[in-house]
């Protein structure tokens, strides 16, 4: 395919997700049933900019007039992939392109970027979202936000029940992996140029052979947080796909128990093949299909694992079309769904055991606020040091270790983000069972 027909599909992807609501990978599957003649180049050129579109909808629409999907496409190409405009204009001349550009947008491309537009604009987020964003990041929302719409590289977790760093590392050479600076037995694979298509990670040997497994390094600091340890009896009470589990199993060198629990039956049956590939032996999985209580493990856990569902809003840079679906409703469900399952998993501490909160979001209405109202209305609980117990696990490295402690907040969290530590956004907390 030329450039111009590659436009005109993602226009057309851009139409389904922006008038459909559908999610972006949903919309890409469609349109490659439709356009057979679209090779794997071609498919990820067009995912590449619809993405990219996506990720800084806001100020593309501000410079263009327009928030329509013919406005985003052509508006990314200008201030997402810096084309100029003759090139833009070459494209529109190919076979199968979209029509000519009209004047007033040959004059949007050649316009400056705004510095009196609005914060939400500047920083490419939803209107409504300001006031969450600057109580989270103060001054510097704008900033951080922006570094939110940059694409993400690929973070990989070793995992030590079948191989180690430097094995690992040989087999990832292939994909330019390269070792996480902050984390032993970690690689990262670089995010790729707007035009090349990203590695699958699914087609490395080293992957199949359960060696590596895809895991942000954010998440790898919350299981370091957990400090899972040989023996112990471990509920993860929110598995979901099981990132996490898995990573405490290979801390637990497969001795001890780890319950695995969602109430998604579906996300957690996905997790079976992976502890086959992974070797992960001491993983039980509680599903809800089952029926499968948790009443006999009350007050006999160790550590208490939460990875709690929230808005997703730390994934912005992995799923753009997410951050225009979230919706003020949407938090308040969240915020609720999150002080149920507070309430319920903390039962399940033993007296002296611990209990990790976890978000993939910076929002404090999801973090720092459930963290306090759980306190204040449960006793026996009380705030642990999240940045030392990484530390303490040993699945940092110096450089880990200055970060962990850099972002830990005046409570005792860990605050992390795309701009202050080059991961998706998390939020960690460790509690304390008194003895």
């Amino acid at each position: 395919m030329r450039d111009g027909g590659r436009i005109a599909g993602a226009m057309h992807v851009l139409r389904d997700v922006l008038e459909h609501r559908q999610p972006v990978r949903e919309a890409m599957r469609d349109w490659g049933k439709r356009a057979r003649y679209a090779g794997a180049r071609d498919r990820a050129w067009v995912s590449g900019l619809v993405l990219d579109a996506l990720r800084k909808r806001q100020s593309i629409a501000w410079a263009m007039g327009a928030s329509d999907a013919r406005a985003l496409a052509i508006g990314a190409l200008r201030y997402a992939w810096d084309w100029d405009v003759r090139r833009i204009e070459e494209a529109f001349r190919d076979e199968h392109a979209p029509s000519a550009l009209q004047g007033a947008e040959r004059e949007a491309l050649l316009m400056a970027p705004d510095p009196s537009a609005p914060a939400y604009v500047r920083g490419d987020f939803p209107e409504w979202m300001t006031p969450h964003l600057e109580r989270a990041f103060g001054p510097e929302a704008v900033i951080e936000a922006q570094d939110m719409a940059r694409r993400a590289p690929v973070d990989l977790r070793v995992n030590t029940l079948k191989a180690d760093a430097e094995r690992a590392g040989r087999a990832l050479e292939s994909v330019r992996a390269r070792p996480i600076p902050e984390l032993r037995d970690a690689f990262r694979i670089p995010a790729p140029e707007a035009v090349d298509r990203g590695e699958s990670v699914e087609a490395i040997p080293a992957y199949s052979k359960g060696w590596v497994e895809v895991q942000d390094m954010g998440s790898q600091i919350a299981a370091a947080v957990s400090g899972a340890r040989p023996g112990e009896q471990v509920l993860d009470y929110c598995a979901g796909g099981g990132g996490k589990t898995l990573a405490m199993a290979a801390m637990m060198e497969n001795r001890g128990q780890i319950f695995a629990h969602d109430n998604d039956g579906r996300r957690l049956s996905a997790l079976i093949p992976r502890m086959e590939r992974a070797g992960a032996r001491n993983v039980q999985l509680r599903h809800p299909r089952e029926n499968a209580s948790l009443d006999d493990l009350a007050s006999a856990m160790d550590l208490v694992m939460i990875d709690a569902p929230c808005t997703g809003v730390g994934t912005w840079r992995r799923k753009p079309d997410a951050k225009w679906r979230v919706s003020p409703g949407a938090l308040e469900k969240r915020i609720a769904d999150q002080a149920m399952i507070l309430r319920e998993a903390s039962v399940c501490v033993r007296p002296g055991g611990r209990l990790v909160y976890v978000t993939c979001s910076f929002l404090m209405e999801e973090n720092e606020d459930q963290i306090f109202r759980f306190l204040a209305e449960t006793s026996g609980f009380r705030m642990g040091d999240a940045a030392e117990a990484a530390v303490s696990s040993g699945r940092l490295t110096d450089a880990g270790a200055r970060l962990v402690r850099r972002r830990r907040t005046s409570d005792g969290a860990i605050r992390l983000s795309p701009r202050s530590s080059g991961c998706d956004g998390f939020f960690i907390a460790l509690l304390e069972r008194a003895s």
